[in-house]
C-alpha cells in the first residue's frame, strides 16, 4: 500500500516537472516577440502588447499597443474559396497592428513609436497572397466546401482544441500562437507532414 502511495507521488511529482518545462519553454522571452532588449522605452517583456490597466479593445486582453485603424486590407479571393472573409478584426487585427506595417512596433501605451517591421514578418495591407482570416468557419462551411473538415464547435476546429476559432470565425492566431514559438513561426503544432493544416483541410 505504502509502496503505491510513493508511486503516485513520484509520478505526480514528475509530470510536475514536464507541466513547468513546457510553460518555460511557451514564453515569448528570447523571440522575435521579445522586445525588451531594444530600448524602445520599456525593458518589461509584456508592455509593447498588453498592460495591467487602462488597455483598449482590440478582443485581446489587456490590449496596450497601437492599432492599424486607418488600414483597408485587400483580402484573400479565389474562384474555389467558399468562405467569405472580412476585414480583419478581432485578434487578426492586433496581429496586423505590428505586421501590416502602418503602425510602429513601439507604439503602446501613450508613445508614439518610430520603428516599422520590415524583411519578410511585414505582411502589408495587401493581403491576397495570405491565408484568408476573419471569416466564418461552421458546418454550413465545410459542407459547401467538401475539402474542409466539420469544426467540432465554435470554439475550437479540432476535438483536441489545437486550432481554436475565436466567436466561430478563423483569425491568424487559430494557427499562430504569439507566446509560443517551440515549433518556428509561432505555430500552434508542428506543421511536419503539413499536420496543422491538415486540421482544417482534408487530404
Amino acid at each position: 500500500m505504502q509502496y503505491h502511495k510513493i508511486a503516485k507521488i513520484a509520478l505526480a511529482a514528475s509530470l510536475l516537472v514536464a507541466l513547468s518545462n513546457q510553460i518555460q519553454a511557451a514564453g515569448i522571452s528570447g523571440t522575435k516577440h521579445d522586445l525588451s532588449s531594444k530600448g524602445w522605452g520599456s525593458s518589461e517583456l509584456c508592455i509593447f502588447c498588453h498592460t495591467p490597466h487602462n488597455g483598449n479593445t482590440a478582443n485581446v486582453p489587456l490590449w496596450n499597443h497601437g492599432n492599424s485603424t486607418a488600414a483597408t486590407f485587400t483580402l484573400y479571393s479565389s474562384p474555389t474559396l467558399n468562405a467569405v472573409p472580412g476585414q480583419p478584426a478581432g485578434t487578426s487585427k492586433a496581429c496586423l497592428s505590428c505586421h501590416d506595417g502602418t503602425v510602429a512596433i513601439d507604439t503602446f501605451g501613450t508613445q508614439t513609436g518610430t520603428h516599422f517591421i520590415t524583411g519578410i514578418p511585414l505582411l502589408g495591407t495587401d493581403l491576397s497572397n495570405d491565408h484568408p482570416v476573419s471569416f466564418t468557419y461552421d458546418a454550413a462551411l465545410a459542407t459547401a466546401d467538401t475539402k474542409l473538415v466539420t469544426p467540432n464547435s465554435t470554439s475550437y476546429v479540432d476535438a483536441a482544441k489545437t486550432v481554436p476559432l475565436f466567436s466561430g470565425k478563423l483569425e491568424c492566431a487559430s494557427c499562430h500562437n504569439v507566446h509560443d514559438n517551440t515549433y518556428g513561426n509561432f505555430l500552434r503544432i508542428s506543421n511536419a507532414g503539413s499536420a496543422l493544416c491538415l486540421k482544417c483541410h482534408n487530404k
